[in-house]
């Protein structure tokens, strides 16, 4: 994938890890940068082109894809994080995450993949989190609704590689960004989200692994849950 003269759209452009991948992706030669937000009425993208999308609304997601037609590279970032929990927390708060993170990145997906098959295939980004591959009381349903993106994005891989379309899933643990304002670990600069992912596509990975907490939250997959949780999993 050459980021030189590609036509990008970015969901969740206007702030995060989204605009960082449009500003990125500008420095890089993107020849165009569409940053699709709820609200372009209040977004301040230099260098992007607004669009409006709720990723929730098919209706929406259909208008987008109308709206650029030239798109080689989709950047799938708009996400949501709730702290409720899954046993007793609202349902309805629970069912968003999934609308979000799963139907909304799958709608918008099932949108674009005829216009990168006519493009000529280009490349897809879901990004995703560490919280694929584990769960913490306060984000479990941020955590269950990022696990099904993840296949998710196992699967349109598969679907899509006929059409010459690449897609890639990109995982990290904490951001510097608005959706972790109460965490105090250690974050990470999203603009190295975007640089790992962009320099990751020049390579035609499939999967990037921003941080060590990622990898290592991989690799504790091959262990016992004991082992990764520890006193989480004491019964009293």
């Amino acid at each position: 994938m050459d980021i030189e003269g590609s036509v990008a759209l970015v969901t969740g452009g206007n702030r995060g890890i989204g605009r960082q991948f449009v500003d990125e992706l500008l420095r890089r030669g993107a020849s165009r940068v569409y940053a699709a937000v709820r609200r372009p009425e209040r977004a301040d993208v230099p260098g992007a082109h607004l669009l409006q999308v709720d990723i929730t609304d098919p209706a929406a997601v259909t208008a987008l894809a109308a709206a650029a037609p030239d798109v080689t590279l989709l950047v799938n970032n708009a996400g949501i994080a709730t702290t409720t929990s899954l046993v007793t927390g609202d349902l309805d708060v629970i069912r968003q995450e999934m609308e979000t993170h799963y139907f909304g990145t799958l709608s918008v997906v099932r949108a674009f993949a005829p216009v990168l098959r006519r493009n000529g295939g280009g490349a897809i980004v879901n990004v995703l989190s560490a919280l694929s591959w584990f769960s913490y009381s306060g984000s479990n349903p941020y955590a269950a609704a990022k696990a099904a993106e993840w296949s998710l994005t196992n699967g349109v891989r598969l679907e899509l590689a006929a059409q010459g379309t690449l897609v890639q899933g990109v995982h990290l643990g904490a951001a510097d960004t608005e959706l972790m304002p109460d965490y105090d670990g250690p974050k990470i600069d999203p603009l190295d989200v975007a640089r790992a992912s962009l320099d990751g596509l020049a390579r035609e990975e499939l999967e990037v692994l921003v941080d060590d907490w990622s990898r290592m939250i991989k690799a504790s997959l091959a262990g016992d849950p004991r082992e990764f949780y520890g006193p989480s999993l004491t019964l009293r």
